[in-house]
């Protein structure tokens, strides 16, 4: 073994070493945000995403010294991508293909519509574009989780934090009204428990907030529309990708160095779901990663939190709010309208 041989793994230990030296205080501290995160929602009974965002705000003021950025950057970026990439284990292609095509047809037809109204709205607002794809992505397809990957290929000069903590807040908070509100909205209307199920699956963010006003109808609302959820979730990979080559730049490095390819986190997710469905992956490894992808999930968000800084939330005004709620109240009414048309 040559000198040269001998080196380079010492290189590699001392540049390891270096990395952990200086990322593991804000990791440490953005962890610990997402345990306290998980102990509040579980006494209070709210969304888990939603404390990690704002004890992360609360706690902005750690992001102002050096030390801690590093950790925190990370937090923010690879920790959010690795989660969306363990995100594929959730995809159950049978459960989708076991609801016929007219629900789905219903349900995709509107997410397109959801999100090309998105863009053009918040270009009418004066909002940027970015936003108008990030927050009509979220109410369209699943929420936080949706932001959270549509946020990872938008291009790093237009994206900014504040308004994915604007999104995940509103997302947030429309979806668990919802969960009260929607279950009220099939009763008055008197659909039946099917058609029930693909308006709640169809129409909230959320798929805690799904699950929860779907089963608070009967057993098979609730079961559709998780189904129904199911769908757009699995549906998250296309549209990230659509968004990925939308923004991409000719010649132009996207965040995380990529540049022709499509991003490793995507192939991981496409990889992930294909061998679940082929069943390759053993439920209980599966449950692990789901498990773990949700942990990732909370700890990237309380990361965001960290580096944003409320006054910057405050500086955006009513149009962002007017705009994630305009999305909300335009995609329920859309799912309606197809299941009254064709279902």
């Amino acid at each position: 073994m040559t000198a040269e041989t001998q080196a380079q793994p010492t290189g590699m230990l001392r540049n390891f070493l270096i990395t952990c030296k200086t990322h593991y205080s804000g990791v440490a501290i953005s962890v610990i945000i997402a345990i306290a995160s998980g102990a509040l929602a579980t006494r209070y009974d709210a969304p888990v995403m939603l404390f990690a965002l704002l004890l992360g705000l609360a706690l902005h003021f750690l992001y102002e010294s050096p030390k801690h950025q590093a950790g925190i950057n990370f937090s923010s970026r690879a920790v959010l991508r690795f989660a969306v990439a363990l995100l594929g284990v959730r995809i159950a292609f049978s459960d989708i293909v076991s609801l016929g095509i007219t629900p789905p047809m219903i349900v995709m037809v509107s997410m397109a519509i959801m999100i090309a109204f998105g863009v053009l709205f918040a270009r009418m607002l004066g909002l940027s574009k970015v936003f108008g794809v990030l927050s009509a992505g979220s109410v369209a397809v699943c929420g936080v989780s949706a932001a959270a990957a549509i946020s990872t290929v938008l291009p790093k000069k237009e994206y900014e934090e504040k308004f994915f903590a604007l999104t995940v807040i509103g997302v947030t908070t429309l979806s668990t009204i919802a969960m009260v509100v929607y279950p009220l909205i099939v009763s008055y209307l008197g659909l039946p428990d099917d058609l029930a199920g693909v308006f709640i699956g169809g129409s909230i963010h959320d798929v805690a907030q799904v699950v929860g006003a779907g089963y608070s109808i009967s057993p098979e609302a609730g079961d559709i529309a998780t189904y129904i959820k199911l769908l757009r979730v699995a549906l998250l990979l296309p549209i990230v990708m659509i968004i990925f080559f939308a923004f991409k730049e000719r010649d132009a490095k996207m965040e995380g160095g990529v540049s022709t390819f499509i991003p490793t986190f995507l192939i991981g997710f496409f990889v992930l779901a294909l061998l679940n469905n082929v069943g390759l992956i053993p439920a209980e490894l599966a449950s692990v990663i789901k498990t773990l992808s949700s942990w990732c999930l909370v700890v990237s968000i309380a990361a965001i939190g960290v580096k944003t800084s409320l006054k910057q939330i405050a500086s955006v005004g009513w149009k962002p709010v007017v705009l994630i709620t305009a999305e909300t109240v335009l995609f329920a009414a859309l799912i309606l309208a197809g299941i009254y048309l064709f279902a």
